[in-house]
This record gives C-alpha cells, structure tokens and sequence, in this order.
C-alpha cells in the first residue's frame, strides 16, 4: 500500500510541477521578475526530484544477488537523499544567489520594475495563482495517500517515522511550494503595488530559504533511514508476542530489527529454550519461530532466530 500510494502521489506531483514549470518560465521571460525565476528554478527541481523518487523505486525492486545478499531495497533511500541534495543546491542556493544578484541591481535603480511595468505585468499574478490552485490538488492527492498510513499519528510524527521516503518527500515539497508560492506572490504583489522592487528581491530571499529549510529536514530524515532504523515499536511489539506464544520458547533473551528497505525487515532474535530439549526439538522449535514471526508480521523478509538457555543474568 505505501508504494502504491507513494508512487501516485509522485506522479501526481510530477505532473503539476512540469505544467508550472513551463508557465513560471513563460511568466519570468515576459516580466524579468526575480521571484518568477526562482519559482520556475524551484518546479524544475521538484520535477527532477520526483523523477529520481520514480528512479529510486524502480531500482530497489531488482532482485538480490550474492553481491547484495539483502537486495536494493535501500535504493529508495538514497534516491530520497539525493532528492534533498537537489533541492538544496539547484532550488534554494539558486533562489539565494538571485536574491543577491537581484538586489545589486535594485541598490541602482531603487525604482526601476524592468519589465514588471510592462503590459504583462498581470501575467506572473495569473501563473502564481493558478501554480497555487495545480498545487494545491498535489498536496491534496499526497494527504490522502498518506492518510491511509499515519493512523494516529501526526503530521510531523509521520514525516519522521514514515519508512517509505516518497510520501513524506512529496509532503514536504508540495507544502514547501505552496509556501513558496505565496511568497512569490507576496514579492510580486508588493513590487506592482508599491512601485518597488524590494519586494520581488524579499520575495525570492524567502524562496530560497524555505527551500534549504526543507531540504536540511529532508537530509537529516532520510540519513537516519540510510544509516538503518529498527521497526516501529509497535511492530516490535508484534513479533516480540509472536515469538513469545510460540511453543517451546521458554522466552525472548534480545530482539533486533532493522529496516533493509520501506517493506523489508530484518529480524534478530535470541530465544530461550530448555536445556532438556534435544536438537531436533530445538530446530523444529526455531522453525515454529520464524513462521508465527511471518505471520505477525509479512514484512520480515530475512529472520535469524538463535537458541540459547535463559540464564539469571539474562
């Protein structure tokens, strides 16, 4: 379910941000304006980001080789991280250099809006309002995607725990760009109103640091997934019980976990037995093990189940 829906989400998000994309250029090449430059920059970057995320996740479904016992399933990882390198360099450093490229300008000619003040002046007014409309129905097609998974949990609670990298990446980029969109707004708006370009320099600042604030979270989220995180506690939980109601473990001396991908799980677990059984016993014990561990929980592709005789200090 979160791949099916990560990948809906994504295309969703591809699909607006190429449309925009294209009107922000056409909008910037009619009226000079800063902000509409960083805008479009910014779709681009989405649009490369969502086609990496699509990347990421074709590429974590080949099959394992004695090379990659485990398989790819981190793939989709470092896709993602690649992701926020991307929006950090191309989309929010660029926002920045243009701000201060544009504001060298303004320091000239405090009162001079370049081709804002032309008869297209309307035209970035239209595309910022209709990018914030397309986007508007990403972010709507990412929330209930992500709705199906979260359960409880909130917004901020999910970005952080969400195994699955596309979801929260989509999130993030497409409240990112609705922010960024109002800012553009606010910069073009101002500029026209007061006869100031100022504003349209603000306005791109703005972008640009939105963008390497988010970028940074997704840096620091998507580190911690390639490093390798344990499951869910209460998944945890699950296989803990699993085991204990097997028959023939006497107990559970240590569990660990650890993502291999969004829907792969390694499993770890020493289990006591008693000193009287024989080894037969303890295997067909073991084997008992592994399957009340499958069906606790199907994530679990790779589980280790080591016996041992549950001592005091244990």
């Amino acid at each position: 379910m979160s791949t099916e829906g990560g990948t809906r989400a994504v295309v969703a998000a591809l699909s607006a941000n190429l449309g925009i994309a294209v009107l922000k250029f056409a909008a910037f090449a009619l009226t000079a304006s800063s902000s509409m430059l960083a805008e479009a920059i910014h779709s681009v970057a989405d649009s490369g980001n969502q086609v990496l995320l699509l990347l990421g996740g074709r590429a974590s479904k080949r099959v394992a080789t004695p090379e990659h016992p485990f398989g790819y399933g981190r793939e989709r990882y470092i896709y993602a991280f690649v992701v926020s390198i991307v929006l950090f360099s191309v989309g929010g450093l660029f926002a920045l250099y243009e701000a201060w490229h544009k504001a060298h300008e303004v320091a000239g000619h405090p009162h001079d809006l370049g081709q804002l003040d032309g008869r297209w002046w309307w035209v970035p007014l239209v595309v910022l309002i209709g990018a914030i409309v397309m986007e508007g129905l990403s972010l709507r097609t990412a929330v209930a995607e992500a709705d199906r998974l979260r359960g409880e949990a909130s917004w901020t609670e999910f970005v952080r725990r969400a195994k699955a990298p596309e979801l929260p990446v989509v999130l993030l980029e497409d409240a990112a760009a609705l922010l960024g969109l109002t800012f553009a707004l606010f910069g073009v708006g101002l500029s026209l109103l007061t006869r100031s370009p100022v504003f349209d320099v603000i306005g791109t600042a703005l972008i640009g640091l939105l963008l390497v604030a988010v970028a940074v979270v997704l840096a620091v989220e998507t580190r911690s997934l390639l490093i390798g995180e344990a499951a869910a506690p209460s998944v945890q939980d699950r296989i803990h019980a699993a085991v204990l109601g097997t028959d023939g473990v006497d107990g559970v001396i240590h569990m660990r976990t650890l993502h291999l991908g969004p829907e792969e799980l390694l499993v770890g677990i020493k289990v006591a037995v008693a000193a009287t059984d024989a080894a037969a016993e303890v295997a067909a014990t073991i084997d008992r093990a592994e399957a009340a561990v499958r069906a606790a929980e199907p994530s679990a592709r790779v589980i280790y189940v080591e016996p041992d005789i549950l001592r005091p200090c244990d």
